[in-house]
């Protein structure tokens, strides 16, 4: 080892107070550049984060759906329904259109691709954001025709606990209730028979 000698002495021996002083110094340096040159490797992974948070889009495996069903999945904090529907609720949706307040889909509350009978890019599967238009509450599931508590000519659909309003098939509104507007489909598309992505409508 080096031998410490005059004035060199108080710094450099490893009992020196000096020595540590600059050592813990030094060591504070170092972590604080270290720290800075970490920062836009950190920065770098913000926006996937930040993209999360604004609404990315979201996959989803619909081969497991079957006719009738209906799944859940989240897109930008909203529930947003699959409805893998079957042949009788598809005729319903021409049995609910004399009661609807927009059954042509009119109003701006769908992609120009759903803005037809089905609200959909396909008839069978319906992907419509769960949120009734008038308050913001959440539909149930009221998929039975003639229900009693809500009438023999009752086609089936969706009914608002909150306030009554009632939705077909489709998500569309029926007439005379608090809603008033459909319900709003979001952007979406089938990347093959077995997967569909929210949030987005157009390819990579």
């Amino acid at each position: 080892m080096p031998t410490c000698t005059g004035q060199a002495e108080s710094f450099c021996c490893s009992d020196s107070p000096a020595r540590r002083r600059w050592l813990m110094a030094t060591a504070g340096l170092g972590g604080a550049l270290t720290l800075t040159a970490l920062t836009p490797f950190v920065s770098s992974l913000l926006p996937s984060e930040r993209a999360k948070a604004a609404g990315a889009p979201v996959e989803v495996e619909i081969d497991k759906l079957a006719a009738g069903d209906m799944m859940i999945v989240e897109w930008r904090g909203k529930p947003v329904w699959i409805l893998h529907r079957t042949p009788e609720m598809l005729a319903a949706l021409k049995k609910a259109e004399p009661f609807l307040a927009d059954p042509a889909s009119e109003e701006r509350q769908q992609p120009d691709y759903a803005t037809n009978e089905y609200r959909s890019r396909k008839p069978e599967l319906l992907v419509a954001i769960g949120i009734c238009t008038h308050l913001g509450c959440s539909p149930s599931k009221a998929f039975d025709a003639g229900d009693a508590a809500l009438g023999a000519d009752w086609p089936g659909g969706f009914l608002c606990p909150c306030h009554g309003s009632t939705f077909d098939f489709a998500g569309r509104v029926f007439k005379n209730k608090p809603a008033p507007t459909n319900l709003e489909i979001p952007p979406h598309r089938y990347l093959s028979d077995s997967r569909l992505i929210i949030g987005s409508d157009e390819a990579a």
